[in-house]
């Protein structure tokens, strides 16, 4: 059975591959087609990628390791708290956003733990109640050897800083730098409570003239210089609710900063859509400077970076090289959500750290969790509205995102990349093609249905382990729709070819079967094999006997011949069909019928059987009529036999019908023909026997060796269906069979005994004089090597 799917298969693939192939490729064009347009009008294709981009990624980029790279310190719901609770850490630092003096003692306190560098994901671009806390921290900055990073916003109503002049020395003579290094009398300190020791900690607050900078000094410390290969950087700008672009300029920090810290970076949100962080952007332009952000200042900075290099799809730092986009941008490889990926620590305890350091107590943090590493302070509290999706989550804080790009930028160096274009349409044909070939060579229903709702689910296991091993992101939902629009052509044509079919079919059999036989075929879509297949069939061969003398009596009057011929044909063909038989050919008088092809039945030879009674009852009515007419007599034998045969459309191009052929077809044949040496009616052979000997009278013939053949078979005589068989034929049959049985054992006399008894008594029996003749001639002469076999001669 899988021999014939397999040759099925092979040949739709023969016959229609070239439908196929352009099925595939016009589903491809459309494809790419839609997928420009929609990714400059951004519709529903482009809302599906970013499903299935999240699908892979949470699936098959999701990491256990914790970084080793970035820790965070957290403003957590419980150090807002705790910070508010505590009466001295209430008056020294206030209420959220705290005086920077806080700031100060966790940057004094990360420097003692190690810390590599300290980021703080937040902008400070408005002066203090107190402005000589701004001082004081930007002194501790200054004298802080940690690199320290400081964000910064943008806004429409900034002003346009000047081109940044990177090629001149550093301004040598800054007032704010004279007046940071003065100390100056305090004018401020820090008292904390008795269980922390009763110590006091004075502030060295500047008193006096506040410092200035210049417009140059800072577009200075906020742009940073970019080399690229002539490609046009993104635009800072936003958009208005009327849908326009209109520009933005960094928002500039607190001028005693400007030279305290050590680089600033963009925090831009750069959300998709709808809504979630799933790429970056390196570098941003407003038309007069280029400005890096956050996690690309930091890493420039420690990694010696003079300049940001974008050339090709290759991003450099220094002496590192990354992997991104034609564009410039990536995608951010979160690897999992923020508390599984990074090591966090509540400001609390960074807070408290300082004060048991200062007061020559342990500290209580983990040992070395800070050292070498590169600290990012960021909000995590549910009050401080800094909430962003992601992937792998719809509530992330938003430092999650420069922890995860900084992490990348200092440790894998791996971001996820697009797949070039033609990478991803190379997967969108193979997509379409697999799926035109699979369902329009296996045409099978449950499939077609299947198939294309399989594909959307499914895509993501196709590109996400490509995603897994090399960070590229094959595009997933194009190939998905792309197989879908396919699998509606194939069906489509499958029905197209099923109607042609079912027409060819319709056209091709209702002359030989039953129409309603026919539809019902067709209804079931048991349609035939047309190019042939292996079929165990039963094969129905027809002819009158003496149909040469028959005929010699109409020489004068052909034409009533043929009108007599036809009514013999019409009668058996009528009882043939009614059986739900296939009308094969003509052969002269002859009459070719199958049953089992091209509509498979499952008790094809118990049809065959009450076929071959039905026309012999009906040739025998016919008999009677010709009788009452004068008419000689018309005597049809018969032949049923059941095989495996090879059954299809066989013939020229010219000429060509559907038919069967294979030696079960040919021993049908014999069958009908060996009637006349035992002078029985209908003779069936040994398969149909056993098939349809729960529902059928017979008499065991012989065993007859078929010409070219070396195996002996045993025919029967059909007689009646079961329960049909008259008394006295019934005795005729059991005489016969013991007769039979002593003429297998060479006992020929005996047998004739038996048979000449019976023959007085039924003389109208055909099988019982053949056999008796012949075993009165054996008792004479008998054969030599007999094995109660008889041949079955052309």
């Amino acid at each position: 059975m899988a021999g014939e799917r397999l040759k099925t298969v092979r040949s739709r693939w023969r016959n229609h591959w070239r439908q196929m192939l352009g099925v595939a490729v016009l589903t491809t064009t459309l494809a790419a087609a839609w997928h420009q347009l929609d990714v400059r009008l951004g519709g529903f294709l482009e809302e599906a990628e970013r499903s299935t981009y999240d699908t892979v990624v949470t699936r098959f980029t999701q990491r256990p390791e914790v970084s080793s790279q970035v820790v965070l310190v957290a403003i957590d719901q419980l150090s807002l708290k705790d910070i508010r609770a505590n009466a001295q850490y209430a008056l020294n630092f206030g209420n959220w956003p705290y005086s920077r003096n806080l700031w100060a003692r966790v940057v004094e306190q990360l420097e003692a733990e190690g810390a590599r560098a300290i980021v703080l994901d937040a902008v400070m671009d408005e002066r203090g109640t107190d402005e000589s806390m701004d001082l004081a921290f930007a002194q501790v900055l200054q004298a802080t050897a940690t690199p320290f990073f400081l964000g910064v916003s943008t806004h429409a109503n900034a002003p346009r800083l000047p081109p940044a002049d990177f090629s001149a020395p550093p301004p040598t003579e800054a007032p704010a730098a004279d007046v940071l290094d003065a100390p100056r009398p305090s004018t401020a300190e820090e008292t904390f409570p008795e269980e922390a020791g009763s110590e006091t900690f004075m502030e060295e607050a500047s008193e006096g003239v506040l410092p200035s900078v210049t417009p140059e000094q800072v577009a200075r410390a906020l742009a940073f210089p970019v080399r690229t290969d002539g490609r046009a950087l993104p635009a800072l700008d936003y958009e208005t609710s009327s849908g326009e672009r209109l520009p933005s300029h960094p928002v500039q920090p607190i001028p005693v900063l400007v030279d305290a810290v050590d680089g600033f970076g963009l925090v831009e949100p750069e959300a998709d859509a709808d809504g979630f962080m799933r790429r970056t952007r390196f570098v941003y332009s407003d038309g007069a400077n280029a400005f890096a952000t956050l996690p690309v200042r930091v890493a420039a900075g420690l990694l010696g970076a003079s300049a940001i290099e974008l050339s090709g799809r290759t991003l450099r730092l220094g002496s590192r090289a990354y992997a991104v986009d034609a564009d410039g941008s990536a995608g951010i490889d979160f690897g999992g959500q923020l508390h599984d990926r990074f090591t966090s620590v509540p400001l609390i305890s960074v807070l408290d750290a300082w004060v048991k350091r200062s007061q020559g107590q342990p500290t209580g943090l983990p040992p070395d969790v800070f050292r070498g590493k590169v600290v990012v302070i960021g909000g995590n509290a549910v009050g401080l509205n800094d909430v962003k999706a992601t992937s792998f989550s719809s509530h992330e804080p938003g430092v999650v995102k420069q922890a995860a790009v900084l992490d990348t930028l200092l440790g894998s160096g791996r971001f996820i990349t697009r797949a070039p274009l033609w990478a991803s349409l190379a997967l969108v044909f193979g997509v379409a093609f697999a799926s035109a070939v699979l369902l329009m060579t296996t045409r099978w229903t449950p499939l077609e249905i299947a198939w294309p709702l399989g594909l959307y689910a499914g895509m993501s296991w196709v590109t996400g382990p490509i995603l897994g091993l090399t960070n590229t992101y094959v595009l997933t939902a194009l190939p998905a729709l792309a197989g879908v629009l396919a699998s509606v052509s194939a069906v489509a044509f499958n029905h197209l070819v099923a109607n042609e079919e079912a027409a060819f079919i319709r056209q091709a059999f209702s002359r030989f079967m039953e129409p309603k036989l026919v539809e019902q075929m067709i209804a079931q879509r048991e349609l035939p094999r047309l190019d042939g297949e292996n079929v165990e069939i039963t094969a129905f061969f027809s002819d009158i006997r003496g149909f040469s003398s028959f005929s010699e009596r109409f020489k004068d009057d052909p034409r009533k011949l043929v009108r007599l011929l036809n009514t013999y044909l019409t009668r058996v063909s009528a009882a043939l069909l009614k059986e739900g038989g296939c009308l094969d050919k003509y052969i002269g008088d002859a009459v070719v019928c199958l049953f089992g092809a091209p509509m498979r039945q499952a008790d094809h030879a118990l049809r065959g059987c009450r076929g071959a009674l039905a026309a012999k009852a009906a040739v025998d009515r016919l008999r009677e009529e010709f009788r009452a007419q004068g008419l000689p007599d018309m005597y049809t034998r018969i032949g049923v036999n059941t095989a495996v045969n090879f059954v299809g459309n066989f013939g020229s191009e010219q000429l060509f019908s559907y038919t069967a052929i294979g030696d079960g077809m040919n021993l049908a044949a014999r069958l009908e023909g060996a009637n006349k040496a035992y002078g029985s009616v209908i003779m069936i052979g040994p398969r149909t026997y056993e098939l349809a000997r729960e529902h059928i009278e017979v008499r065991e013939l012989d065993r007859v060796r078929v010409a070219g053949k070396t195996e002996a078979v045993t025919v029967y005589e059909l007689l009646a269906l079961k329960g049909g068989l008259e008394a006295r034929k019934r005795e005729t049959v059991e005489r016969y069979h013991a007769a039979l049985a002593l003429y297998r054992a060479a006992r020929f006399e005996e047998a004739a005994a038996v048979l000449d008894a019976r023959r007085v008594e039924d003389p109208e029996d055909g099988p019982t004089q053949a056999l008796l003749e012949r075993c009165q001639r054996y008792a004479k002469a008998p054969p030599p090597g007999f094995d109660g076999v008889a041949n079955l001669d052309k």
